[in-house]
């Protein structure tokens, strides 16, 4: 019985007070409402007419009350907050509440300990920790309730029970507003829209990331490079390019992807689905963008400008690779020797120097290379047909060599020198020449610092060892002193 008289006084306190977080809002709301009847009450002295709810039924002494009342059912909320947020309300008093989220304001202090709150419910709510009153304690965890109804709430988390079925799909839930949350999927209802956009948006939470697009918010920082990121996922899939972590693995090659998304787009080459098709040419395409990229090449469109050097690129990464020609930027790093590279490829095939990995191999006789390259050259020396000269008879197996070859053949020596006017019969010939007239030193000797123009002259200088020998000689006068 004394449980009970407990359990009664709880209850009549619960409906004494505001609820909490969102019930609070709807409190106001009524509150607001009813101060308004009040005063209306007051002045009313000549009509006794009412003004009904067509939805609801709920009535009315006056007929601004029961305009303010229709945004319940029409969703109407006027009262926007100008500071980005997106947030709106459907009374005037609550976007000044809401305001003090931005000003930071609390004006509600508890005057136990300090603590400051931007609404009286919360304020009230917070009371009951210090007073202890009536208080109903979870026997599972030990944490306190004001009211029979909230720790009756808090239990199912222990229990496990799920006793709101959803009667399309049978899923369960511990709360009837999570089920009425999950309605939304069938029903397909988007009640929150955006008013930068008009998208519209079947969770609030939702509407909140998105206007992270319109607002340039990027809460989410990454503490090894200091990288914002606008969506905790976005975040997440960025720390793996740090940690080198490669989760979404491939079931038929074993390939591993960093997104979810980059390996739905790799199962499509063992499918062979080819979803996107060119209209001009018929060829086909896994992922949109490689269609979009390819479609200029029929345009012939190059819309991307480099802004040091004029040329045009025909979409935004190959500009982006371009103007690190002009900025001299490297960003990719080998680990272990620190060689750097203007782009990633360029860095996974140096990989292979460190590894001792030789991906192309010959079918023919099975030797493997580090090298497409290497493997294309190979291949000629398998090959019957060789290109002969028509002058000499000479062979070759390379077209590059036998281009080079003909020259001697034509006398003519095209490539001048316009430092010396010397004549070359190959560019790379005279490339290398101009190496001499250039003070340009860009071999260095590790051991005494000296600089050489050529590759050559510093091999040889450390095949003979003379900075060994410089080094050692002082050392042996100082012994013989």
């Amino acid at each position: 019985q004394r449980f009970l008289e407990k359990q009664s006084n709880s209850v009549s306190l619960y409906n004494a007070t505001q609820k909490v977080d969102d019930l609070i809002i709807l409190k106001e709301e009524s509150h607001e409402l009813n101060e308004m009847e009040e005063k209306d009450k007051a002045q009313k002295t000549e009509s006794n007419s009412s003004f009904t709810c067509c939805q609801c039924g709920k009535s009315f002494n006056q007929k601004q009350n029961l305009e303010v009342h229709m945004r319940v059912h029409t969703g109407e909320k006027p009262f926007s907050c100008q500071q980005l947020c997106g947030k709106s309300f459907s009374l005037k008093g609550n976007l000044k509440t809401h305001m003090r989220v931005h000003t930071g304001e609390k004006p509600f202090m508890c005057v136990q300990c300090g603590r400051c709150f931007t609404r009286k419910g919360t304020l009230n709510c917070h009371m009951r920790i210090h007073s202890r009153e009536d208080c109903f304690i979870c026997h599972e965890c030990g944490k306190s309730f004001p009211d029979m109804k909230h720790l009756n709430r808090h239990v199912i988390i222990h229990s496990g029970e799920k006793p709101f079925k959803c009667q399309q799909c049978g899923k369960g839930f511990q709360f009837n507003k999570n089920l009425k949350t999950h309605m939304r999927i069938h029903t397909r209802e988007k009640t929150f829209k955006c008013h930068h956009c008009g998208k519209s948006f079947s969770y609030k939470v939702s509407l909140k990331t998105h206007m992270r697009l319109h607002t340039g918010e990027k809460p989410y920082t990454c503490h090894q490079c200091g990288k914002n990121f606008t969506y905790t996922a976005t975040l997440n899939a960025h720390m793996r390019s740090h940690t080198g972590e490669r989760p979404f693995i491939c079931g038929q090659c074993g390939k591993s992807f960093t997104r979810k998304g980059n390996l739905n787009y790799h199962l499509r080459i063992h499918s062979r689905e080819n979803s996107f098709k060119c209209y001009q040419c018929g060829m086909s395409f896994t992922v949109r963008n490689h269609l979009k990229n390819h479609v200029i090449t029929h345009t012939g469109e190059k819309p991307f400008l480099c802004h040091h050097c004029g040329k045009t690129c025909t979409n935004k990464a190959n500009l982006e690779v371009h103007i690190r020609v002009h900025t001299g930027e490297r960003p990719f790093t080998c680990p272990q020797c620190g060689k750097s590279f203007t782009l990633r490829g360029n860095l996974k095939t140096h990989i292979r120097v460190h590894t001792g990995e030789k991906p192309f191999t010959c079918l023919q006789c099975e030797k493997s290379f580090t090298y497409q390259r290497d493997l294309k050259r190979h291949l000629q020396t398998h090959s019957d047909k060789k290109l002969q000269c028509s002058e000499c008879g000479k062979g070759f197996q390379k077209s590059s060599n036998f281009k080079n070859h003909l020259h001697i053949h034509s006398g003519g020596r095209r490539f001048h020198c316009h430092q010396c006017n010397k004549t070359f019969l190959l560019p790379s010939h005279l490339q290398i020449h101009l190496k001499s007239h250039a003070d340009v030193r860009r071999y260095l000797c590790s051991v005494c610092g000296k600089r050489f123009k050529w590759l050559s002259d510093l091999k040889w200088h450390q095949k003979i060892r003379i900075c060994v020998k410089l080094k050692i000689s002082p050392q042996l006068n100082a012994g013989q002193i």
